[in-house]
């Protein structure tokens, strides 16, 4: 039977459905990754996103598709994680935007969203960049205008528009020679594939399609992991997580309890079926996510530090939990009354070592987020929330955090947001000194970006798969020197690696070089790398501080 009109019973459906394509796929599209570091999350990002998006609109019963995909656009602008999450939350805003005033859509008005979404996804970007989930977005749109004049079926027009899209997805690696290197194509463009794959699947639906919860809600019982008595405090994150894993064996849940224990303790390790239920408290809670993230994908995760829980309390909410657990999360989540201020700070950090500095550096509110963990929109702005201040300044400290950070200051209402494009944690510590008296908050901010045009972050990481980038060629498990995020370094010891790259990037003009170094490596192993800067750049003063971050062995600033 030919489907002539959508309503927004059948669109919610679509966008459910197309969520719970992409969530069931996500790990591959995680996998086409364009550099073999650790930082492989577009598909979890994207679907975060798009996952938001399926939660508000499963909340109407609404016949029109004008407010459907507006309740949808809006989960998605809150619930956007990364570039590719936040690139897709401007897809959805501008599929909205084509849809206002409309009870019900046939391909004409799809087509015309499809069109509007591309341009305001391409407007957000500063630099667009083809070859990416913009240029397969404006395929599908492109299509979906040509369909739109030779068919009046919606499941017609789905198809053609998601077979267009393969053809130029299979192109992206001509467009951009970063992926070609790599061997794969752009994990965004199949993301949002997925997501229009699963809409076709469903597109006859005629009963209601749920999202796909890894547990029911009434079985999840964070309660009583929540009960441990945490009154030693021997280690700082209160971490909570569900693996999700189909019948996980005996085997495998074990390993994962003896490695929980070599880097936390108050550990619950129950095994349920198709969830792990996971409770630790660890000064390290991006190694434990890493862990669990090469068993099953994750859900209902929580980091709190509970040394500084009464001023510093950030629940890291992925999105994935029960619309219960989400109301439970947001009931409890009590503001704290603290002082005004003209000013506030809030800082994206990933080890409780660089933590540390940026409180004393001043910043009033942490989210504990980076590589592989990007915080959305909504973990920003509830971060905003907590601030007793007007004016406050966002360091993402990430490239890939930025637009999620630029996206929370168009959605808050009630105070003026500002945010310095930091793109690595040197440069957010380098912003801060920045912080002076009787400056206001554009002119610190102007400072701030002035700042971290003079410096360098070294970082130094492994790689995860084998791959070939440009002229070299890399193992799983070789140490990646890092310029500026540019893989300048392969080695097969980190020391020599790290060695390796200072030495392609400090100057004579360079006065200070900051190492902090990961959880991975000892205060000796950093202390080798301090001498040797110092023997080899006499004029140089050398800092040494633990970050206690995952996955980077080394992040160094240099200024």
């Amino acid at each position: 039977m030919s489907i002539l009109k959508l309503n927004g019973l059948r669109l919610s459906r679509l966008i459910i459905a197309g969520a719970n394509e992409l969530t069931a796929n996500k790990q591959l599209v995680d996998a086409m990754n364009v550099f073999p570091v650790p930082d492989g999350d577009t598909g979890t990002n994207m679907s975060l996103t798009v996952l938001a998006a399926a939660r508000e609109s499963e909340k109407s019963n609404s016949l029109r598709v004008d407010e459907v995909s507006k309740l949808a656009a809006g989960g998605a602008l809150r619930g956007a994680r990364g570039n590719s999450g936040v690139i897709t939350s401007q897809l959805f805003r501008g599929f909205s935007k084509g849809l206002e005033g409309l009870e019900e859509a046939c391909v004409t008005d799809l087509a015309l969203a499809l069109d509007k979404g591309v341009l305001t996804a391409y407007k957000a970007v500063m630099k667009p960049k083809e070859g990416t989930i913009l240029t397969v977005a404006r395929a599908c749109a492109e299509a979906g205008a040509k369909l739109a004049l030779e068919t009046d079926d919606i499941e017609v027009f789905l198809k053609g528009i998601i077979a267009y899209g393969h053809e130029v997805l299979a192109k992206t690696p001509e467009m951009l020679p970063v992926l070609k290197q790599a061997g794969v194509v752009d994990a965004g463009g199949r993301g949002l594939l997925y997501i229009l794959e699963g809409a076709l699947k469903h597109i006859n639906d005629e009963g209601p399609v749920s999202i796909a919860e890894p547990t029911k809600s009434e079985a999840v019982d964070f309660g009583a992991l929540a009960s441990i008595d945490n009154v030693d405090i021997t280690f700082g994150y209160c971490t909570e997580f569900f693996i999700n894993i189909h019948q996980a064996d005996d085997a495998t849940v074990q390993k994962l309890k003896t490695y929980l224990g070599t880097i936390g303790d108050s550990i619950v390790c129950v095994n349920d079926d198709e969830v792990i239920k996971i409770h630790v408290h660890t000064d390290h809670p991006g190694l434990a996510l890493e862990k669990a993230l090469s068993i099953g994908s994750l859900s209902g995760l929580k980091i709190e530090n509970m040394r500084e829980q009464h001023t510093n309390h950030i629940d890291f909410n992925t999105n994935m939990s029960t619309p219960v657990q989400a109301a439970e999360n947001k009931q409890n989540d009590k503001k704290v009354d603290l002082p005004k201020k003209d000013i506030g700070f809030v800082s994206i950090s990933a080890g409780a070592g660089l933590s540390e500095i940026f409180r004393n550096l001043g910043v009033d509110m942490i989210i504990e987020g980076g590589q592989t963990m990007n915080p959305s929109t909504e973990d920003i702005l509830n971060a905003v929330d907590k601030i007793n201040a007007e004016n406050i300044i966002i360091l993402p400290n990430n490239k890939n955090i930025i637009l999620a950070a630029e996206q929370a200051v168009d959605l808050c209402e009630d105070k003026k947001l500002f945010v310095v494009p930091t793109r690595s944690v040197p440069e957010g510590i380098s912003a801060m000194f920045c912080n002076a008296e009787g400056l206001g908050a554009q002119e610190i901010t102007e400072a701030m970006k002035e700042a971290i045009q003079a410096v360098s972050t070294v970082s130094v990481t492994y790689a995860v798969r084998d791959t070939n980038f440009g002229d070299k060629e890399i193992a799983e498990g070789d140490i990646l020197g890092m310029l500026n995020d540019e893989i300048v370094v392969v080695a097969k010891e980190v020391a020599e690696g790290t060695k390796e790259v200072l030495k392609q990037t400090i100057t004579d003009e360079n006065e200070m070089v900051s190492i902090y170094y990961g959880a991975d490596v000892t205060a000796e192993d950093a202390q080798e790398i301090a001498d040797f800067i110092t023997e080899s750049y006499p004029d140089c003063e050398v800092e040494i501080q633990s970050g206690a971050q995952p996955l980077y062995f080394y992040i160094i600033s240099v200024e």
